[in-house]
């Protein structure tokens, strides 16, 4: 594995896109440097620059090669350095491991607005509208249904820990952050999440980082 593997992140606190590619890349054991760059400040602003063109975190470099956006750094880590095993191995679990991840990535506007990530956050949710409702909603329906057809042989969403698991993490905190309900096999599978050592790792120092105004949302 290289060593001059780097991943560029944002605020622990805050910045869901980047948990995601750091979660896969520590829960499988891939080594790595890290920068981080605290979201929306002059420094982040004025540093992005040198190590993506999209302007956004995560940003992976192996060597001379920059992988950016999320679910693009799963990929390339699954195949540079995985042999394929982030990704179910049946067929059909592995079809919907990555549609289920696809849907993560581009949709949810709704649910990310109104539940924004905030790790240290423990308080109830203001009323959501629909749309957010509906979100969260298909989220739960998407975790049951994983798990059903395809949870054999351990607590996540596909038995083992995988990409798909890694895209839903962000998820989790915020049902978690703001007390969303949820039945008892989701809230098993959130527990299977927030139980992984290198999430707790994530949590913990999120809770050193300084308080965002811009990243607060108001109190319900």
């Amino acid at each position: 594995m290289s060593a001059a593997l780097t991943l560029v992140i944002g605020s622990k606190n805050y910045s869901s896109w980047s948990l995601r590619a750091w979660l896969l890349l520590r829960q499988f054991g891939v080594p790595f440097t890290e920068i981080k760059l605290p979201l929306d400040t002059p420094e982040f602003y004025a540093r992005i620059g040198q190590y993506t063109p999209a302007g956004r975190v995560p940003v992976l470099h192996d060597g001379d090669i920059r992988v950016w956006d999320s679910l693009a750094i799963a990929e390339y880590v699954n195949e540079r350095f995985l042999d394929g095993r982030g990704w179910p191995a049946a067929r059909a679990a592995r079809a919907e491991a990555r549609s289920i991840s696809a849907e993560m990535h581009a949709g949810f506007v709704a649910l990310r607005e109104a539940l924004p990530l905030n790790c240290r956050r423990r308080a109830p949710h203001a009323p959501l509208a629909d749309a957010a409702t509906r979100d969260v909603a298909r989220v739960r329906t998407i975790w049951r249904e994983a798990r059903r057809r395809f949870g054999e042989g351990g607590p996540f969403l596909f038995g083992g820990f995988g990409i798909a698991d890694a895209m839903y993490a962000p998820v989790v905190l915020r049902f978690a952050s703001y007390d969303v309900a949820v039945g008892e096999g989701e809230r098993a599978y959130m527990d299977a999440i927030l139980a992984l050592a290198p999430l707790r790792e994530w949590l913990a120092e999120a809770a050193t980082e300084p308080v965002a105004a811009l990243h607060e949302p108001a109190t319900p």
